[in-house]
């Protein structure tokens, strides 16, 4: 469900469904109101009849209907009746199946017993000078009671956790859809001047001054790398076309492009086999690659080295780790790291490794993270990216 498209209409739900949880919890609360009420009112009566048989009976006479009425008034809370020795006599409200046996129902009568123990002290009464007690426990009624608020705020987080990742995933789906639309637009404005820039170029080829010292072919390489860049961001939304090829053309590609464009001080090592097929869209991998060979560069302030290390994994995987001898990161920001708005550097927007793990783990179905990293001494960041053929969409 698109909760950008309907938040209206599912903010309608949750108010609905408020409204049901609602009334249900009235309907139920009402239920056992009634019910107490007509206990309440049945031992007022069962008091009243007492004290009046009390003050009529004559000494001597059989007062075995009051223990009737005071039994048959009990039709909720579970008793047991026993002897002084602990035996048992008669039980009210137990709820036992009817076919139990007589070994069944003796060890049932024992668990009951125990668990009446833990609950509430036996009563003991004494009818016709025979000693005898009462073992009793809480009715349904009152465990409803007990463990009613329980639920109900059980219902209540279940529905408010729900709540919030709805419009958590409405937000967010908000939130994409305004980069989309920039990096739309931005890719758009890019237009104009690169077809101006196309026209310079041809104009530098066609220069005889300019023919012998490389630098219309130099500018030519950066406006197709514009050029790439316009496409990157014009598809940012879409679906890419994912292809089964060798992925080291690739790696050596963007290597050759960033010695000419980075400091001479940062060293490149390629260490891969000479063919290595995985399935991935080149110009976004691309993308992947120099947003974290950046990335490693900034880390190093401009000095060090950048190794890229290529090999098959045993689970028909391609892994490409990515390692620079920068400054390191803390374990705790491992994560953080692929975080929106998370950057160590004065300006930026903190966007890189956010794009890059959506390229990555959404696009290609692969999975990028941080392998290892120690302070002073480096990073290394792992890209996994599927070798399986049937995974290529063209």
């Amino acid at each position: 469900m698109d909760f950008y498209d309907r938040r209206y209409r599912f903010k309608l739900f949750l108010l609905a469904a408020a409204l049901l949880i609602s009334a249900i919890s009235i309907y139920y609360t009402s239920q056992i109101v009634s019910t107490l009420a007509d206990r309440e009112r049945k031992l007022i009566d069962l008091n009243a009849k007492a004290y009046k048989a009390i003050s009529e009976l004559e000494d001597g006479a059989d007062q075995s209907f009051l223990l009737t009425e005071i039994i048959a008034a009990n039709n909720s809370i579970p008793v047991i009746l026993t002897d002084e020795n602990g035996n048992y006599q008669s039980d009210r409200n137990l709820n036992f199946p009817k076919n139990l046996s007589e070994k069944e129902f003796k060890a049932r009568i024992e668990e009951e017993l125990e668990l009446m123990k833990e609950e509430y002290e036996p009563i003991p009464i004494e009818v016709f000078d025979v000693k005898q007690f009462i073992y009793y426990r809480n009715s349904k009624l009152i465990t409803q009671l007990r463990y009613y608020p329980l639920v109900q705020l059980g219902v209540i987080a279940v529905f408010g956790f729900i709540s919030y990742l709805a419009f958590s995933n409405s937000r967010r789906a908000e939130q994409n859809r305004v980069w989309v639309g920039l990096a739309k637009e931005t890719a758009h404005q890019l237009g104009t001047p690169l077809s101006s820039l196309m026209a310079w170029v041809e104009y530098l080829k066609s220069d005889e001054r300019f023919s012998d010292e490389g630098i219309a072919e130099e500018l030519e390489k950066d406006v197709k790398r514009l050029e790439m860049i316009t496409d990157r961001f014009s598809n940012i939304g879409s679906q890419p076309i994912l292809k089964y090829e060798d992925v080291r053309p690739t790696l050596e590609g963007i290597l050759d492009y960033l010695r000419k464009r980075i400091s001479t001080k940062v060293t490149f090592t390629l260490e891969a086999p000479e063919v290595m097929y995985a399935v991935f869209n080149k110009p976004l991998f691309e993308w992947v690659l120099e947003n974290v060979i950046k990335n490693g560069v900034d880390a190093m302030n401009g000095n060090g080295s950048i190794t890229i290390n290529a090999f098959p994994s045993i689970k028909g995987m391609a892994v490409i780790d990515i390692i620079d001898t920068g400054k390191g990161i803390k374990k705790e920001q491992f994560k953080k790291v692929f975080e929106p708005g998370f950057t160590t550097k004065k300006r930026g927007w903190g966007l890189g490794l956010t794009l890059v793990k959506r390229i990555v783990n959404d696009y290609h179905k692969g999975k990028i993270f941080v392998r290892h990293s120690e302070i002073g001494k480096g990073t290394t960041f792992r890209i996994l990216l599927p070798m399986n053929k049937k995974d290529a969409t063209a």
